[in-house]
């Protein structure tokens, strides 16, 4: 059963085997002078060490993916025993605390990842989601922006998620709902920021706004559990019998054993 709601989002992961490894470039030589520019490094440039040690990172990602997190350890602490400096290191090691329930030590590693990297947008946007995990709203909150704000992100569609869902929770509900809103028009596809958005329309009573995403959800392949419970709340809100009496026979069907049936055969409209 595909669940997501308010702790939906895996960490970002990595790009372990990447061939192409940009490094800032910097001149050299006499105040004045005219200096050579330097070449951008690739993966021909790696020594021998960081070589080695992106073959330990590689084995224990393979592990972590596995749910094999204490093997996935021993690998990892190899790579940072031969090239300390692999900040994709510090980020696997991160996730794998995390798995572990450890976020001290996640948190280090994060940080670590960021001390080698400071303009690592992965590395920002998982201490983000941990601290938000923390319940450290504001700094999770800065983590998030500065992500967010650097032009070549990829990612940035996940982090507002992110940001919003954090912003939820720390009960800034209208800054929420437009962060949200940011990262949907980045990415409509993404059942997570579909979910949360709609839910924020729902709970403020912007029925209307709530139904057509929520909708756009349920209509996809994307719908779970959590997903048609809302809508049928929605449509009940709205009056429309019709569509929450389908949305209920497709939670009854493909959901059976769900705590979201329950409450619906219960008539438990309100928690």
């Amino acid at each position: 059963m595909k669940r997501w709601s308010w702790m939906p989002l895996g960490l970002v992961g990595l790009s372990v085997l990447g061939t192409a490894l940009l490094v800032g470039c910097a001149s050299s030589g006499a105040p004045g002078a005219s200096a050579e520019p330097t070449e951008w490094q690739t993966a021909v440039d790696e020594t021998d060490a960081r070589k080695r040690a992106r073959t330990r990172l590689a084995l224990a990602t393979g592990y972590y993916e596995n749910g094999q997190y204490t093997v996935a350890l021993d690998e990892l602490k190899k790579s940072i025993q031969i090239d300390p400096t692999l900040g994709d290191s510090y980020m696997l090691g991160g996730l794998i605390y995390m798995a572990l329930g450890d976020t001290a030590l996640a948190e280090s590693h994060f940080q670590r990842a960021l001390s080698v990297n400071p303009r690592d947008p992965d590395a920002m946007h998982n201490l983000g989601w941990l601290l938000c995990q923390k319940g450290q709203y504001a700094q999770a909150q800065a983590q998030f922006e500065r992500a967010a704000a650097i032009p070549t992100y990829q990612g940035r569609a996940k982090t507002l998620m992110a940001q919003g869902i954090c912003q939820a929770r720390a009960g800034q509900a209208p800054q929420a709902e437009a962060t949200l809103m940011r990262s949907y028009e980045l990415d409509a596809g993404n059942p997570v920021t579909a979910y949360n958005l709609a839910l924020l329309l729902f709970q403020r009573g912007d029925l209307s706004r709530a139904q057509f995403y929520i909708r756009r959800l349920n209509n996809g392949e994307m719908a779970n559990a959590q997903s048609l419970w809302l809508g049928i709340k929605v449509e009940r809100g709205l009056n429309d019998r019709r569509a929450m009496e389908q949305l209920a026979a497709q939670l009854r069907r493909r959901f059976p054993q769900s705590p979201e049936l329950v409450a619906y055969e219960q008539g438990r409209f309100n928690e």
